[in-house]
């Protein structure tokens, strides 16, 4: 298609000084006269701009070469386009097309192909070694704290299910005499471990034998040993070591084992027997990077509040300086080992309701519902199938997701006996004393043991301690010298200490929320009470609810909320009584000082102004202390 041809008669006014011309001109469309393809011809262009510059001087009179024009003034002209015969005038200059950047190129774009090639599985360990701090390795100093932690926890529990009084010694040595490198080795005397498990146990994330048990137990997820494990190997290299024995008449297995993470499988490094000290029990030992200091959410501090929640343990502690602390046994009596219990159905789900009727070996709903709950009786059974309005033969097997959706209805229309509560351990209103007198020296002790309760059809049970005048007061500065420190919170788990993320948790809100004012405390808005005070809150259950998976603070849940709190306030009604009393007798020997300082002179003074004898004078001065006592308040 032809283009456009030349635009004929504009005219225009031209100015040079006084004198205005009006001229008239042809002109061609910008870029010329285009070709067959609509592309202008060099020569064409190379011509029109010669002829620019030669319209331009005849217009303005000035050569090109003239000054600039300042930026602020007249618009700049652009060589006016001279046609066939025609004059010249300035027109306005086109801008430059702008000059186009350099773009660094990227990735080629992503074909459906290419994306399906790169999928692959990702094992729970390679999940957990980039995202470690998710299990407490957020820091080297916190990453030594959890490794012993979980080497405890695991000693503890195995004695426990055992039923043998632990005996616990941990031993934190550096390696070569390095700063940042130290060698944690945790011994027990419990039952042993069996040679088959002794890799999976320590190198394999989610194995673990409590994950889907309903009782009470200090570890839950089958992660933390093995996690501790992985963290040595990763900034270390060094396996894990391991000495076990069963039976007195058997010899001991040492094992060296280390996990792959690509597969999340063991692999036995070293595998041999040796000798034990111990008749029975286990010895593991970890080689790890960490930093070890002294103080609050420290090593030393887990191992102190492990003792007071565990006073049926005896404890021995050597820390890489070289120092060693002992706990010894505040009692000979174990505490009580919970019993395994069937889920409540007030804690399941929809889902979790049909995965379990369809895995189920019952052949009738109520069957189903008798076997596989807790607190349902035969009664209980047919009352609620007939509530969901199923077939009383109806297998468990062929139910389908509406058919669970009605019955889950039914069960929860329904009022079921709270779940039983011998799947929990309390340590007891005693233990918590002595396990609190074993770390604390104070002048005032007292203790509180809830009753059982349900979350989400989970039994917990809710313990506090309480310490007041306590010597060593422990707790924060509230940034006054002059002022009392603030009252230290010690939380536990399942007898576990929870040293981080304090402010986090459900027992830290509950003792936020307590009015600490009615108990004889001072309290300022959103801190912990003042004063020389130590208090300990115990949450135990079948499954605490954590807020994440390194087990640092208890969710907040309403219902055990409220349960801290009724613990707590049962604590401090005791604790005002004693500040209350201890508060008059203060102000007893206060009055008693006075009597005692003052009356002796107003004897003197009588006698000078009445002119009494001694005798009189001792008289006098009995017959005021006497007065005295009878018209104050005691």
């Amino acid at each position: 298609m032809p283009g456009p041809g030349p635009i004929k008669g504009v005219s225009c006014m031209a100015r040079k000084g006084k004198d205005t011309r009006q001229l008239q001109f042809d002109f061609e469309p910008s870029g010329g006269r285009p070709d067959a393809k609509g592309r202008t011809s060099s020569s064409a262009r190379k011509a029109r701009g010669k002829s620019a510059k030669t319209g331009a001087k005849s217009a303005t009179g000035k050569s090109a070469k003239g000054k600039a024009t300042k930026r602020n003034g007249p618009k700049k002209t652009a060589p006016a386009v001279q046609g066939a015969g025609a004059a010249s005038v300035p027109v306005p200059e086109a801008e430059a097309p702008p000059l186009r950047s350099r773009r660094k190129r990227g990735a080629e774009a992503a074909t459906a192909e290419s994306m399906a090639a790169k999928q692959r599985d990702i094992s729970v360990s390679e999940f957990f070694a980039k995202n470690r701090h998710l299990l407490g390795f957020d820091n080297p100093r916190k990453a030594l704290l959890t490794a012993v932690k979980e080497a405890v926890d695991n000693a503890l529990d195995a004695c426990e299910e055992a039923q043998i009084l632990p005996d616990v010694r941990i031993t934190i040595d550096p390696v070569d005499g390095s700063e940042n490198r130290f060698r944690m080795n945790v011994t027990d005397n419990g039952p042993g471990i069996l040679k088959a498990q002794v890799p999976n146990i320590f190198a394999r994330l989610l194995y673990g034998s409590k994950f889907h048990t309903l009782k009470m137990s200090r570890g839950q997820q089958g992660i933390g040993i093995s996690a501790a494990g992985m963290y040595g190997l990763l900034t270390t290299g060094a396996p894990v070591q391991i000495i076990t024995r069963t039976n007195p008449a058997k010899p001991a297995t040492h094992y060296h084992v280390q996990i792959d993470t690509t597969r999340n499988r063991p692999e036995v490094v070293l595998d041999e027997e040796c000798d034990f000290d111990l008749p029975h029990g286990t010895s593991v030992t970890i080689t790890l990077e960490g930093r070890y200091q002294k103080g609050r959410q420290s090593v030393d501090d887990y191992i102190a509040q492990t003792a007071m929640a565990n006073p049926h343990a005896r404890i021995v502690y050597r820390d890489p300086t070289g120092q060693e602390t002992i706990y010894e046994r505040q009692t000979q009596e174990m505490p009580f080992i919970p019993v395994e219990i069937k889920p409540h159905p007030y804690g399941v789900e929809i889902g979790v309701l049909f995965k379990m009727a369809r895995n189920s070996r019952a052949k009738t709903l109520s069957e189903f519902l008798r076997q596989d709950f807790s607190r349902i009786s035969p009664r209980l059974a047919t009352d609620i199938v007939k509530k969901a309005k199923l077939s009383s033969g109806l297998k468990p097997g062929k139910i389908t997701v509406k058919d669970a959706e009605r019955l889950y209805e039914a069960v929860n229309a329904t009022k079921i006996m709270a779940p039983s509560s011998d799947c929990i351990g309390p340590i007891g209103e005693d233990k918590l004393v002595e396990g609190l007198a074993r770390v604390v020296e104070a002048e005032f002790y007292t203790a509180c043991t809830r009753k059982p309760s349900v979350y989400r059809g989970n039994p917990f049970l809710v313990e506090a301690a309480l310490a007041y005048g306590c010597k060593d007061d422990g707790g924060k500065s509230n940034g006054d010298a002059d002022k009392e420190p603030l009252m230290r919170l010690v939380r536990i788990a399942n007898r576990v200490p929870l040293l981080y993320q304090q402010s986090a948790g459900a027992i830290y809100k509950a003792v936020l929320d307590t009015n600490w004012r009615n108990y004889g405390l001072s309290q300022s808005r959103g801190a912990l009470p003042a004063g020389p005070l130590v208090l300990m809150v115990h949450v135990a259950s079948v499954w605490v609810p954590f807020t994440s998976e390194s087990k640092e603070a208890v969710a907040h849940y309403p219902e055990i909320i409220k349960e801290i709190k009724l613990a707590i306030q049962e604590c401090g009604r005791k604790l005002g009584l004693h500040v209350r009393r201890q508060r008059r007798i203060r102000e007893e020997l206060k009055k008693r000082s006075y009597i005692e300082t003052y009356l002796p002179p107003i004897g003197e003074a009588l006698r000078d102004i009445l002119s009494l004898k001694e005798a009189e004078v001792g008289r006098v001065v009995e017959k005021l202390r006497d007065t005295l006592e009878r018209s104050r308040k005691m």
